[in-house]
């Protein structure tokens, strides 16, 4: 026996077999209809996107210094050590006279405040009465408005504030201390205010502050409840939501030690730096360096608001770290509200923070409403004293000898703690505490470029990560990075800004309002950047431009049209698809832009991506054409004649494309012409209503019970006389209708007087030229009816989510000629509209424009041939029709009937992680490891395959290891390759059984129409991804995926062959699938072989059979897949060799059969020839070879042979009878087994055979009878 290599075995085994077959490879072996788009359903990823921006931007705009320090003079409630604290604002008062000194300090105060907020208004108040704080308050909060006013309050001369919250003043002769109630404090200041409390006891002034808030909220409104009259404030504060920050707790004194400044918490707040030198040496915390003193730390080169100085360096780095520190303890709304409101608000609290953490060394906790989580201990401040150590280690040397300092490894060193966590972190984990130091480093050129690469790998975690960097403050930064030249930034700016747009598209205002549109217009112009970083650049183009139109004038007048349009041909499809979307959004509603993109002939260049082998990119290009129409509101000739064109392309091809997602967009993007031109349609409508009846009964049998078909669709022959011609009884089996074959050989002759035809849609277009009037505007009314039959043909699509796209717009339509009719009870007849023919082609023009019916434009026949949608609308005549005056309500205020979620969906490709989707080929991860799991369990099958093929010739293939009822009788029978699974086809039903444990897995629809029934079976991506292709006769074919779950769905479904009718006799539809070639053929009642190519989605040619009858086998070289076999319904076997053109593809027939031919099957390896094994319904089987002429061998089974396998490895075929018996056959014509039982004791008689299939490695036979019964067959029993 010959036996075809299937795996290489190495060692031994491959030497004994003594063939050069190879192994197969099943990494190689490429697999199809996995993408994106064939999800279940298109997954748009609901992102929500976080409030990161603040809802009010505020500024504290005036600053209230009062200063209480009575100079000279100490409070009478504290005792002061000998020697104490003393410097106020670094300056000793006891240096100069009282009054100089107080009014020293309050200007050094005034300039350290400035420092942290430059443009505010201050006004001193210096040992104040309080009418003078009163006035000052209230002059504050007048012309501060609504914005924030900050009150200073330094009460180091004064008594402790009292336990009702009262902080002390003095009189005019300052001979007395005067109490000022903080509930007076409340009223004159108003809110937003922020409030600094530098003396002892200030956490009393605190809790007091909260109960006079409450109380001011309480009277407001008891005032308003007992008069009615009374209006509160347009923009009510409420005092709760004032800011404090307070010295120390309600029962703490501030510290009195002589090295620190008396007003150790002012000046953390205002001089942070200088106080944080002091306090580390004070401390002895140092680990690199000796004694420092007081007067080196003054010598510190540099300014703190130079980053390139040291100072400068160490205001930086401080500013990080309180930044890192309150990002990661505070809740995300606090955060916001203190650290990213206002600037000055924003660096008091990181100021306070250092507060917070020196003075609790001197015994002081600083409090703060609201309250803050303690922070002293937080591990960053490590990283500050290192900071500090490292600064101060160097000082001396750079004193001495005038050398430049060395910069801080601070900043790289978090940008390795970040890398770290990216490269090991993950959703689940709590965010990189380095987050807001990338924000700081972005300042920075030295690490600017690390800094905006790891941002990027952060950002493509996901729309969490996204938000969270925006929640930190990235914005802002990343904006003014767009004014940057450096082409190296280019790269990563865009990445970034695709992530952050693909969350929140607002982010466009910002772009058109600061100009940085232009950055990506210039990047997306540049020919030297690579296609990923263009397509980027297009996506946020497109994302600026979406829904928005002063981004669309924006890039108009940037030149974004003809950049797009210059690129359409680039080799990246991504690249292809995004500048097709960018295209359309530009100039959707958009008038300007589209007679723009008409100059530059956009919509001509873009039906070159109609063919587009993406189809992606296909989609794209419908959506810019859909968008185009849609962009013009006022109608004239030239609109009209272009969006006819538009429409007519659109079309014209739609047939020839297998992909769902293009048929949808198509939908949606005919749908505005229908709503353009609506009267015309609905008046077509109106006509497939009224004649119905006609249309369903358009087409009668002929007299010798043949019927006519559509173009290239073939003549049927009633069962009856084509089984008398086979030579088969029906009678002498007692076959009734019910057992009548699903494959079409043997079928009820009673059928054939109830047997209609219903007339095709297809029949409009070809009415569109010859059946019209030769009238001025055939033209135009011949491009409704091709719309019309489109949109007709889509209805029927076997994918569901198109024909429901296309049944909406259709149902839309015929509402209107139901709404028609009943307003038309209301009109005389002599008010219906009339239309005459126009005469000029001006006047063909106005027609257009007017959007009137067009009914004596076409004739009735070419209306009535449509078959109109049933228990829809009521019958309507011309009579009933409604006038619909299209001038009073613009077309473009019409909202669409249908949509799709193809951008949607587009977009969220650039939300979900991108970097991670290139790790699904890494030899290390998860998914590449499971696909190496099954192909080893593969290659095991394969193996033990091998191992039966030696024993087909002593062991008979009898033994039944598997038998059930299927729940209808099969037509189809398949065996997956690598799992035990057994795919059984009714008439639309498919029931899957695991028939080496013997039970039925799942039993689902096809969803094929009623009147049609699965002919085609065939497993695609066995070794993978597996996806069931099922093909009904009405000449569509079914992609299903999860077949073993209780929910299968369609990944993609197409009409194969659109000529096709269904019909209960002929071959049906023929498929055969090649995996490795990733190619489809199909075939049947047609004249053709048709041949799809499965990756890109489209139709790749035709080649006519030659044959006036249908095909009833398919089979592709094994080895060699461009040779082609097809068997034919008149006995002939036609050979095909597909690398040549269509037309002179036929290269041999063979009709040596005289009857049906069942099957005919390729057989051993392919070597410049082959043998060809085919079978025909007499029973005659013939072995052919292709380079000759007549068949190698001959012999005859048995007459009525009904089904018919091969198997692709061995030397072995079987044949199954309407007589009720299998047979298997070596090709010598040894009869090898005989099935004719079913096995154990008193055996029923199988029934008439309807189907036959052999695993496509083992040796196993499955074959399905009319009594409903399935059989597996096997070389020895089942243990």
């Amino acid at each position: 026996f010959h036996v075809r290599d299937c795996t290489r075995v190495p060692g031994k085994m491959n030497k004994d077999r003594g063939d050069d077959d190879e192994e197969i490879d099943d990494m190689k072996i490429p697999v199809v209809f996995n993408e994106a788009r064939h999800r279940k359903e298109l997954e748009v990823y609901n992102v929500v996107s976080q409030t990161w921006r603040m809802k009010e931007r505020m500024k504290t705009v005036s600053v209230a210094l009062v200063l209480c320090l009575n100079v000279g003079v100490d409070p009478p409630d504290i005792v002061k050590t000998q020697p104490c604290a003393r410097l106020e604002c670094w300056i000793d008062p006891l240096t100069m006279s009282p009054q100089r000194a107080l009014e020293a300090i309050g200007n050094t105060l005034q300039k350290q405040y400035e420092r942290w907020q430059p443009r505010a208004r201050y006004k001193h108040s210096l040992d104040p009465t309080v009418d003078e704080i009163k006035k000052l308050c209230t002059s504050l909060r007048r012309n501060a408005k609504e914005e924030r006013v900050l009150f200073h309050y330094n009460g180091h001369g004064v008594p402790k504030p009292t336990p009702n919250g009262e902080i002390w003043v003095f009189n005019k002769s300052y001979t007395q201390y005067i109490p000022l109630s903080v509930y007076d404090l409340q009223a004159w200041m108003g809110a937003p205010s922020i409030y600094v409390y530098d003396c002892s006891n200030a956490g009393i002034i605190v809790d007091t502050f909260k109960q006079y808030a409450d109380q001011h909220e309480q009277e407001l409104e008891k005032l308003m409840t007992q008069n009615k009259q009374f209006t509160a404030p347009t923009v009510f504060q409420s005092y709760k939501n004032c800011i404090q920050l307070a010295a120390c707790s309600s029962n703490q004194i501030l510290p009195m030690n002589p090295e620190l400044p008396a007003d150790l918490f002012t000046s953390c707040l205002t001089t942070p730096i200088k106080i944080a030198l002091r306090c580390f040496i004070l401390q002895k915390n140092s680990m690199l360096i000796g004694t420092i003193t007081k007067e080196l730390l003054e010598k510190i080169p540099g300014q703190v608001n130079d980053r390139r100085t040291m100072l400068g360096e160490l205001n930086w780095i401080f500013t990080a770290i309180t930044d890192t520190i309150a990002w990661n303890v505070l809740p995300r709304d606090l955060f916001q509200k203190l650290f990213r409101q206002d600037l000055l608000v924003a660096s008091l609290f990181r100021n306070f923070l250092l507060a917070e953490r020196i003075m609790r060394l001197y015994d002081c906790t600083p409090v703060s409403s609201p309250k803050l989580p303690p922070t002293y201990q937080h591990p960053m401040w490590n990283a500050w004293d290192l900071a500090l150590d490292i600064c101060l280690s160097q000082l001396q040397y750079i004193l001495d000898l005038q050398v430049p300092f060395e910069h801080s490894s601070f900043f790289a060193e978090q940008l390795t703690g970040f890398q770290v966590w990216l490269d090991f972190g993950n959703e689940h984990r709590n965010p990189p505490e380095q987050l807001p130091i990338v924000l700081q480093v972005l300042l920075s050129q030295v690490h600017r470029l690390r800094a905006l690469d790891l941002l990027g790998r952060f950002l493509d975690l996901g729309p969490w990560a996204v938000n969270l960097a925006l929640s930190v403050g990235i914005f802002p930064y990343v904006l003014k990075l767009l004014q940057s030249p450096a082409r190296e930034l280019r790269p990563l700016l865009v990445f970034i800004w695709a992530k952050i747009l693909a969350v929140d598209d607002t982010c466009q205002a910002d772009l058109v309002r600061d100009g940085g549109y232009n950055y990506f217009l210039t990047v997306l112009g540049d020919p030297l950047m690579p296609a990923e970083h263009r397509t980027m650049a297009a996506y946020i183009l497109s994302c600026i431009v979406s829904k928005y139109r002063p981004g669309q004038v924006a890039t108009l007048k940037g030149n974004l049209i003809s950049i797009c349009l210059e690129q359409l041909n680039d080799p990246c499809p991504q690249l292809r698809k995004w500048l097709a979307i960018c295209l359309g959004q530009t100039w959707a509603r958009y008038e300007a832009a589209r007679w723009c993109g008409v100059r530059d002939s956009a919509h001509e260049k873009l039906y070159t991506l109609l063919a587009d082998e993406v189809p992606e990119v296909r989609a794209a290009a419908i959506y810019a054409l859909g968008a185009f129409i849609n962009s013009h509101a006022d109608r004239s000739d030239h609109a009209n004649t272009i969006d006819h064109s538009i429409g007519v392309t659109l079309v014209s091809n739609f047939n020839v494309d297998a992909s769902p997602l293009v048929r949808k967009e198509l939908v949606v993007a005919l749908q505005w012409l229908f709503l353009i031109f609506e009267n015309t349609f609905v008046s077509i409508a109106s006509k497939c209503s009224e004649d119905e009846d006609q249309a369903i009964n358009a087409v009668p049998f002929t007299k010798d019970n043949q019927f006519l078909s559509p173009a290239g669709s073939l003549k049927r022959v009633g069962s009856a006389n084509r089984l008398k011609n086979f030579g088969i009884s029906l009678t002498s089996h007692n076959v009734s209708d019910s057992e009548a074959l699903a494959g079409g050989i043997l079928a009820s002759s009673q059928n054939v007087d109830r047997l209609k035809r219903v007339c095709s849609t297809s029949s409009i277009c070809s009415l569109g030229g010859s059946s019209l009037p030769a009238s001025s505007h055939i033209h135009y009314s011949s491009t409704f009816l091709k719309l019309w039959q489109a949109i007709r043909t889509l209805e029927k699509d076997p994918m569901p989510y198109v024909a429901e796209a296309a049944g909406a717009l259709l149902q839309y339509l015929f509402s209107k000629v139901t709404l028609g009719s009943d307003a038309s009870v209301l009109h005389d007849n002599n008010n219906q509209p009339s239309v005459s023919a126009p005469s000029s082609p001006m006047n063909k023009s106005t027609f257009l424009a007017s959007d009137s019916p067009p009914t004596s434009g076409f004739s009735q026949e070419a209306v009535r041939s449509s078959t109109p949608v049933r228990s829809r609308i009521r019958k309507t005549s011309d009579r009933t029709m409604m006038k619909i005056n299209d001038e009073s309500v613009s077309w473009c205020s019409k909202s669409a009937v249908v949509h799709s979620q193809f951008l949607e969906w587009s977009s969220s490709y650039f939300e979900q992680p991108v970097m991670a989707a290139k790790d699904a080929l890494d030899p290390e991860g998860s998914v590449f490891k499971g696909r190496l799991v099954k192909f080893s369990r593969n290659k095991r099958i394969r193996l033990k395959a091998y191992k039966e093929y030696k024993r087909v010739s002593s062991d008979k293939l009898e033994d039944q290891v598997f038998i059930n009822k299927n729940p209808n009788i099969p037509a189809v029978i398949k065996f997956h390759p690598y799992e035990s699974y057994l795919v059984v086809a009714d008439k639309d039903h498919l029931s899957l059984w695991d028939w080496e444990l013997g039970g039925k897995l799942t039993y689902f629809c096809n969803q094929n129409s009623k009147s049609s029934r699965i002919t085609a079976v065939d497993f695609i991506n066995p070794h993978d991804v597996s996806l069931l292709l099922i093909g009904t006769d009405e000449g569509a074919v079914r992609v299903w995926k999860d077949i073993t779950d209780d929910a299968p769905y369609i990944v993609t479904a197409w009409n194969v062959l659109h000529e096709m009718v269904p019909s209960t006799r002929g071959s049906g539809l023929i498929l055969n699938w090649s995996q490795q070639n990733k190619q489809l053929l199909a075939s049947g009642d047609v004249r053709l072989v048709r041949l799809w190519d499965a990756e890109q989605e489209l139709k790749i040619a035709d080649y006519p059979t030659g044959a006036d009858c249908c095909v009833t086998a398919l089979s592709r070289g094994l080895k060699d897949e461009s040779i082609l076999i097809a068997g034919c319904g008149d006995g002939s076997v036609r050979v095909f060799d597909l690398r040549l053109s269509p037309s002179e593809s036929r290269v041999m027939t063979w009709r040596e059969h005289q009857g049906w031919v069942v099957d005919v099957q390729f057989h051993g390896s392919l070597t410049g020839g082959g043998e060809i094994i085919s079978g025909s319904v007499n029973g005659d089987v013939k072995i052919w070879d292709t380079r000759k002429g007549t068949p190698v061998r001959s012999f005859l089974t048995s007459q009525g042979m009904t089904a018919m396998a091969v198997h692709p490895s061995v030397d072995l075929f079987a044949c199954g009878s309407v007589n009720q018996f299998i047979q298997t056959y070596n090709t010598n014509g040894k009869n090898l087994s005989f099935i004719r039982y079913h096995d154990g004791f008193m055996g029923q008689r199988i029934g008439p055979v309807s189907c036959l299939t052999f695993h496509p490695y083992c040796i196993n036979l499955a074959a399905g009878s009319t009594d409903s019964f399935i059989s597996v067959y096997s070389l020895e029993k089942k243990r």
